[in-house]
């Protein structure tokens, strides 16, 4: 038996290091525009950026933290949430006063755009929810109790990210530090309490920060455990699937239309057992094979320390990709190559 374990450990120790190969081997097929995508209004600066999702009808949705990393609360002046189209033109912004630490967007099959609030401020009454805003920014639904962190059926620490399933269901990704609450909780279209799952571990459906989610053509929960190195697979109920480590550490996930998976790794290499070796950037697969066919560079390869370029990430119709950046505050788009001097075509 010792011998049959050995031989299942070294082949799943070279099955890694050939997704390893694999991922950090792909060629690189897009191109920036420009050092940045936009700048603020007014000459304000931008403030860290960790999440970005495609809108639709060749629209992006764009959170950034009120020229800081800090409490929005302290500049209620501040619209951090905006509507941008693919020129960068900033058509709607809101949520001034509303949101303490913008983390991750999602729009569900309606068009609504939800954000999760990473932060709370017990003091001011806001954060550790998930909120369901209308397109032009009506709040219709909150889930969690304001500016209370606890693990309870509506009581969330540090939600990362939400997403929404066709039939209207509801995924929280619960816990943004190792240290806090590491679940997934499902709730109905009205906000009403399901099911979780999931606790601090590095099993298959244990998490070590569930940091962002994902909804594949396929009914399948993609997971973003970022201190496990690993995108886990679920199915609606909770049940593992399964898990891939091609694409590096993730903190950002996002699946297209076409089941196109892209993944953002900003933190492998840049401390202690980070997935050492591992190049970050953007990488570009399949959803339904878990192949990997390209990957974008973050040009400050090398250790470093924190977090480095496309922390969140998505992509239109036409084949842009977008990320939003912690470090170095700002959204950066870019292009296919091969698009270069030719119209583009939707696909």
């Amino acid at each position: 038996m010792k011998k049959n374990i050995a031989t299942l450990l070294f082949a799943a120790g070279a099955m890694t290091a050939a997704f390893s190969s694999t991922a950090m081997a792909q060629g690189n097929p897009y191109e920036p525009v420009g050092d940045a995508w936009f700048d603020l209004p007014d000459g304000r600066a931008w403030g860290a950026s960790s999440t970005i999702y495609y809108a639709g009808d060749d629209k992006i949705w764009v959170a950034e933290r009120c020229s800081g990393n800090t409490n929005c609360l302290d500049t209620p002046e501040i619209d951090p949430i905006m509507l941008v189209d693919q020129d960068g033109t900033i058509l709607r912004a809101f949520g001034r006063n509303m949101i303490v630490w913008p983390h991750g967007l999602h729009v569900d099959p309606d068009g609504n755009l939800w954000i999760a609030d990473a932060r709370g401020d017990e003091e001011r009454g806001k954060g550790h929810q998930v909120h369901k805003f209308s397109p032009e920014g009506e709040l219709l639904m909150s889930i969690g109790t304001a500016g209370v962190a606890g693990q309870d059926k509506y009581i969330f620490t540090n939600p990362n990210d939400v997403a929404v399933a066709p039939n209207g269901d509801i995924f929280v990704a619960d816990g943004h530090r190792p240290g806090t609450n590491n679940r997934i909780v499902k709730y109905n279209k009205d906000g009403e309490y399901l099911m979780e799952w999931g606790s601090f571990g590095a099993e298959r459906g244990e998490f070590n920060e569930p940091h962002a989610l994902a909804i594949s053509s396929e009914n399948k929960l993609f997971v973003a455990d970022r201190h496990n190195n690993r995108v886990q697979i679920f199915d609606f109920d909770g049940n593992h699937i399964d898990y891939w480590t091609q694409f590096g550490r993730p903190s950002g996930v996002y699946i297209d239309e076409n089941d196109t998976l892209y993944v953002a790794d900003s933190e492998s290499n840049t401390g202690y057992q980070r997935n050492p070796g591992w190049e970050r950037g953007i990488r570009i697969g399949s959803a339904i094979t878990g192949w990997v066919t390209g990957f974008i560079p973050d040009p400050n390869q090398g250790y470093m320390p924190g977090t480095s370029v496309a922390e969140g990430v998505t992509a239109d119709e036409d084949g842009n990709i977008y990320s939003a950046e912690v470090r170095q505050r700002k959204v950066r788009k870019y292009i296919p190559k091969t698009y270069r001097g030719e119209p583009r075509r939707r696909n």
